[in-house]
Parts: structure tokens; C-alpha cells; sequence
């Protein structure tokens, strides 16, 4: 006979073997469903972003469909225009910024063979060479297998988005109706609960990256950086990876600084991103997001890290937002419900 300890250490084993393998499977369904995960999450994002836009209009007359339809295609002409501009500042400065960056490039290897550590010349050609064919052949794989993929996610998403600024209040009170009459009151409360997280951090996020993105163009353009505007687009879009995507988008704005106007001009767009990375960390972050989050940033790191590992960038981007909704939802579906038979209220879910 087994003592009891050894028998309560295998049933809790057993437990976390269970729990463990029902992870790996959803982890191996979500995988294979990436392309639908990635337009639902994508829509469901937008969707909090531009509801308060829908309800604007429906509340000035405008039907909830064509209110919804405004909403996308106004959207899409916003994110359009800022990719042209962009590829209009890019084409007017890349022959320039080839030059240089070429001419920095030149001055880093020479500095590597004839500086203090004394590389071989024939050894670190060979290397660059290596990795740039290892790129180049990792890129034409990945593209040529993934943009059918990204496209149909694209369109999808879109679609969805329609749907949900259209039928999302009808859409939640019909999903309600799933629950029992003792639990559709803290069901709604939990979703509830959710979406204002979710819009919170989506609405918080916007405004910490614009403001990001702001700061570190308006530097570079002082600083006489080229493709000023493309890299504050670049640092907008990257800070919604939370804490890694602006170090890494800063870091992109040295090395184009570095590479373009050489070492001074770098330390000062360092100085610049530090100061604008603070001010974000110590100021924009616990005023606009705090609220809405309300998860320690060691939770955020792991999340993000975790997400990362788990699905690449895509991850990256969700797993914040997902573990500050679930985290959420848990802590008001374990409050005790206002009365059991009180009929759910009309939501204001887009």
C-alpha cells in the first residue's frame, strides 16, 4: 500500500500531465489555424479601436451597417495613405541612404580587420557573405509560402471586422443566451468586464505609439537622420510589442544613423530614443495603461516572451492583451453575481 503523501504527489502529477497535454493540443489546433487565429484577434483589436467611432455615428442617424462600413474603409484609406507617404520619403532618400549606409558599412569592416580586434579580412567577408545568403534564402522560402496566407488572413479579418462593428451588440446578447439563468448575469458581467479591458489597452497602446513615434521622428529629423518619417512609422507600428518592440526599433534608428551620418549622429539618435523610452516607461505607461492592464510589467515581459516562443511575432503582440482580458474576465466571473434572475443588459460590445 502506498503512503498517502506518495499517492497525493502521483494524483497531482497526473493533473499537471493532463493539464499539460490538453495545452500541447491547442497549442498544435491553434497552430495549424494560425491564418483564422491571427484575422480573429486582428478584428477583434480593430473592433475595439474603431467602436466608439461606430457608435458616434449610429447615434447621429447613420445605420449601424453603413456606420460599420465607414469605419473599415476609412481604416484602410488611413493605413494606405501612411504607407505611401512613407514609400514616397523612402524612394525620394534611398539612393542616398544606400551611398552612405554603404560607406559606413565599409568604415565597420575596416575598423574589425585594422582596429584592436584584428579579424581576418577573408574570414569576415566570408561570414557576411554566409549570412546574407542565409537571409536571402530564408526570406524568398517564407515569402513565397506566405503570402497567399497573409492576404486571405488580411481579407478575412476585414470581413469580420465589418461584422463585428455591425452585429456586435445582437452577436453578444445571442452568445448570452448559451449560459444558464444562473450564470448569463456573471457571464456578461466577465465579458464585459473583457472588452473594456481589451479597449482600454488597444486605445492606451495608440496613443503611448503615436506619441513614441512622434518624439523619435521629430529627433531624427533634427539630427538630419535619413528616412525619418519610415522609421517613426517603424516605431510606432513595433510598439505594440510591449517593452521589446521599442528597443528594437530603437535600435534600428541607431544603426541607420550610424550607418548613414556615422558614430556621432548615432549617440545622439541613442540619447534621443533613451529619453523618449523613458519618458514612455515612467510616465506615458502607469498614466495610460495602468488602468487597463493592471498586471505587473515582470507578467508582461513573461507573456510577451512566452507568446514570442510560442508563435514568433504574432505572439508577441497578442499575449499581453490576451493575458490582461483573461486575467480580467477570472477576477470578475469569481464575484458573486447581483442577482441571478436580473435579465442581461444590452451591450455596448462592438
Amino acid at each position: 500500500m502506498l503512503p498517502q503523501w506518495l499517492r497525493k504527489l502521483a494524483l497531482y502529477g497526473l493533473c499537471v500531465l493532463i493539464a499539460a497535454g490538453v495545452v500541447y493540443v491547442l497549442a498544435k489546433v491553434v497552430a495549424l489555424l494560425a491564418p483564422v487565429v491571427l484575422a480573429v484577434a486582428a478584428a477583434l483589436l480593430l473592433a475595439a479601436l474603431f467602436e466608439p467611432l461606430v457608435e458616434w455615428l449610429h447615434a447621429r442617424g447613420t445605420p449601424r451597417w453603413l456606420a460599420a462600413l465607414l469605419a473599415v474603409i476609412g481604416g484602410i484609406a488611413v493605413v494606405a495613405g501612411a504607407f505611401v507617404l512613407v514609400g514616397v520619403a523612402a524612394a525620394n532618400e534611398f539612393d542616398s541612404l544606400v551611398e552612405r549606409a554603404a560607406g559606413g558599412i565599409d568604415e565597420i569592416r575596416d575598423w574589425l580587420v585594422d582596429g584592436p580586434l584584428g579579424l581576418d579580412e577573408e574570414q569576415l567577408s566570408a561570414a557576411v557573405d554566409e549570412a546574407v545568403g542565409r537571409l536571402q534564402q530564408a526570406g524568398s522560402l517564407a515569402g513565397a509560402a506566405t503570402v497567399l496566407e497573409v492576404l486571405g488572413s488580411a481579407l478575412l479579418a476585414l470581413v469580420l471586422l465589418f461584422f463585428l462593428l455591425k452585429d456586435g451588440p445582437a452577436g453578444w446578447r445571442w452568445s448570452l443566451g448559451a449560459y444558464s439563468d444562473a450564470n448569463r448575469e456573471r457571464a456578461d458581467r466577465a465579458g464585459r468586464a473583457g472588452w473594456k479591458t481589451l479597449t482600454g489597452y488597444v486605445r492606451g497602446i495608440v496613443v503611448i505609439a503615436a506619441i513614441d513615434a512622434t518624439g523619435i521622428g521629430v529627433a531624427l529629423a533634427l539630427i538630419g537622420v535619413p528616412l525619418a518619417v519610415p522609421l517613426a512609422l517603424l516605431t510606432f507600428f513595433a510598439c505594440f510589442v510591449p517593452i521589446l518592440g521599442a528597443t528594437l526599433a530603437g535600435a534600428v534608428c541607431v544603426l541607420v544613423a550610424l550607418a548613414a551620418n556615422g558614430p556621432g549622429d548615432a549617440l545622439l539618435v541613442l540619447a534621443a530614443v533613451l529619453l523618449v523610452q523613458q519618458a514612455e516607461g515612467n510616465l506615458l505607461e502607469p498614466l495610460i495603461m495602468g488602468r487597463a492592464l493592471r498586471l505587473h510589467p515582470a507578467v508582461v515581459l513573461l507573456a510577451v516572451a512566452a507568446g514570442t516562443l510560442v508563435a514568433g511575432v504574432s505572439g508577441a503582440l497578442l499575449a499581453t492583451p490576451l493575458v490582461a482580458v483573461g486575467y480580467r474576465m477570472v477576477l470578475v466571473a469569481r464575484e458573486p453575481a447581483v442577482s441571478l434572475d436580473k435579465p442581461a443588459r444590452r451591450s455596448s460590445r462592438a
